[in-house]
Formats: C-alpha cells, structure tokens, sequence
C-alpha cells in the first residue's frame, strides 16, 4: 500500500504528468468538442435553407436558361460609344440628390 501511495505522489510532483497531460487532454479533447460544436452549426444553416415547396416551385419556373449567344446580340445592340460613367455618392453625400444632379449634367452635355 505504502508502495502504491509513494509512486503516486511521485506521479503528482512529475512536470510532464502535472502540466502536460491536462494540456494533451484539452487539446484532442477541445477539438471533438470544436467539431461537435459546428456539425451543430452547419445543421442549423442546413435547415434554413430549405423551402417551402410551394415556394421552391416557383423559383424553379422563374429561372431561364441564359444562352451565352443571346447575351452577345443584346450587347451587340447597345451603343457604348455614347455610355457615361455617373459616379456614386459619398457616404456624407445626399444619394438622391447627387444622383440627380448627375443625370441633369449628363442630360446637358447630350
């Protein structure tokens, strides 16, 4: 008994027993926990993203299929020899009346 009692006080005064296995333990442990943690996450968002059916149905009839040939003939089209280029406002800038004031300058170059 005396035996057992002296090699576990040897144990608790031993660096790498006192310090390092809790480290080990926190670190593999810390990252099952981390992975539990964001299963938990992905689940959730998952979850959101599902429609309603109804809802889902008529986004599926609403999208088109683009064909690449088509977006050429309608870029054919627009004239970009006479395109301006109107700056955004600033963020202390008045949006809407900057923008107008833009297209009026615009209107009175043409």
């Amino acid at each position: 008994m005396s035996v057992i009692m002296f090699n576990l006080r040897r144990l608790q005064k031993n660096r790498t027993v006192r310090y390092g296995l809790p480290m080990l333990l926190l670190v593999v442990g810390g990252s099952f926990g981390l992975r539990e943690f964001t299963q938990i996450r992905y689940d959730a968002q998952r979850i959101k993203k599902k429609l309603d059916p109804s809802l889902e149905a008529k986004v599926n009839t609403q999208k088109q299929s683009v064909m690449l040939e088509e977006e050429y003939e309608k870029l054919k089209q627009v004239n970009l020899d006479e395109w301006k280029n109107i700056r955004g406002p600033r963020p202390w800038e008045d949006s809407k009346e900057f923008q107008d004031q833009q297209r009026s300058n615009l209107s009175k170059t043409e």
